[in-house]
């Protein structure tokens, strides 16, 4: 069959002016504000051994990859579907030996096996920081601080992060609420999906309170300890308190202990972020297990923010100034143009028209002239 010309597979797109500079300019923002903190930059291949992509986190999934045989070593090879695996192999590996707590930044773009119907692109740019060798409560706060920075300068506002329990049936299944092996996969499960119903008949009643403890995270916190056998949860409550005097008034602060879809390898404490005006969430975050070679496990805490969303409702655009130079314009007018943050367009044939090509002004003779 023939493909028409310019088509592209579902999910993938064409960045045009002035989108396509917009996306690298927040993406730079976004980098050099994680930057300040501490994080130190990596950036990993697009592709690499699928195993190694599959085996470095815990709950990565090989059916969530886009694989391909590498011509040259006859291996399976995976386009990234997220960076966060592979700073955990860096570190690992190739950073193993730096002091704890590490910092590590990251850009650039990552491609899905499948879309979603709320995020239809398989291809994104994704940003992000991860701190290496805690997940302590001080880790948590640095963290969701350098990201509400980092959206902060990429200009979102109204700036929401969602807290989530990730391992909230696993705490109290071996304690106060105590559940059989084969049915904590299932109750957790059923939360996520906020099913009373499925609960009830499993016979997981004690864990129905916790669907309604979700919203603004002041009386989901009051309703949480008002749940009788959530005890357990105490030392991660107090941490989310903490967490509210920390970012104080600069964000709206939820939580939904239950949520789970997309928190799969994060431990106890996971999150989402959102802006006013900007459709899904824009990033995620939380806590996770590294897992090193000789078997033992790192505890890691970081985030992911997504740059597409931003730049599809507008931000990063820049209006530049353009002057044209007609033709026999001194080269040195140019670099002095330039210099003075001007973004010159010169003229190649007498033909050449001004307005046509996008300019604002045209060099006439003594400076630049508006059109």
């Amino acid at each position: 069959m023939t493909i028409a010309p310019g088509l592209l597979p579902e999910g993938l797109r064409d960045r045009l002016p002035p989108q396509a500079e917009a996306g690298s300019r927040l993406l730079h923002r976004v980098i050099v504000a994680i930057g300040r903190h501490g994080y130190m930059r990596v950036t990993p291949p697009l592709a690499e051994f699928e195993e190694e992509l599959v085996g470095r986190l815990k709950s990565a999934r090989a059916q969530d990859l886009l694989r391909f045989v590498d011509p040259v070593s006859q291996r399976t090879l995976a386009l990234r579907p997220d960076i966060t695996a592979q700073v955990g192999r860096i570190a690992a590996t190739r950073m193993g030996h730096r002091a704890r707590p590490l910092r590590l930044a990251y850009g650039g773009p990552v491609i899905k096996l499948r879309a979603t119907q709320l995020r239809p692109e398989r291809e994104l740019t994704q940003a992000g920081a991860e701190l290496i060798g805690t997940d302590s409560l001080a880790a948590v706060i640095e963290i969701l601080n350098v990201a509400v920075e980092a959206l902060e300068v990429a200009g979102v506002t109204g700036i929401t992060v969602d807290l989530t329990l990730p391992d909230l049936v696993e705490t109290l299944a071996a304690g106060a609420m105590p559940l059989p092996a084969d049915r904590i996969d299932a109750v957790r499960d059923l939360l996520d999906a906020k099913d009373a119903g499925g609960l009830a008949r499993l016979g997981a009643d004690a864990y129905l309170p916790f669907i309604e403890a979700a919203g603004p995270v002041g009386p989901a916190l009051a309703k949480l300890r008002s749940i009788e056998g959530a005890q357990a949860l105490d030392k991660r409550l107090s941490a989310i308190d903490a967490i509210v005097a920390a970012l104080g008034d600069r964000v709206t602060l939820t939580l939904d202990p239950t949520e789970r879809h997309g928190f799969e390898y994060q431990s106890w404490i996971g999150f989402s972020l959102f802006g006013q005006g900007l459709s899904g969430e824009i990033g995620r975050g939380g806590g996770y297990t590294i897992m090193h070679a000789d078997g033992h496990e790192e505890k890691a805490i970081g985030f992911s923010l997504y740059i597409d969303p931003l730049v599809d409702v507008g931000l990063g655009v820049v209006e530049h100034r353009r002057v044209f130079l007609p033709l026999g314009t001194a080269a040195d007018v140019g670099a002095r143009l330039r210099s003075e943050d001007w973004t010159t367009v010169a003229a190649l044939c007498a033909e050449d028209d001004a307005r046509a090509l996008g300019c604002t002004h045209i060099f006439d003779g003594d400076g630049p002239r508006p059109l």
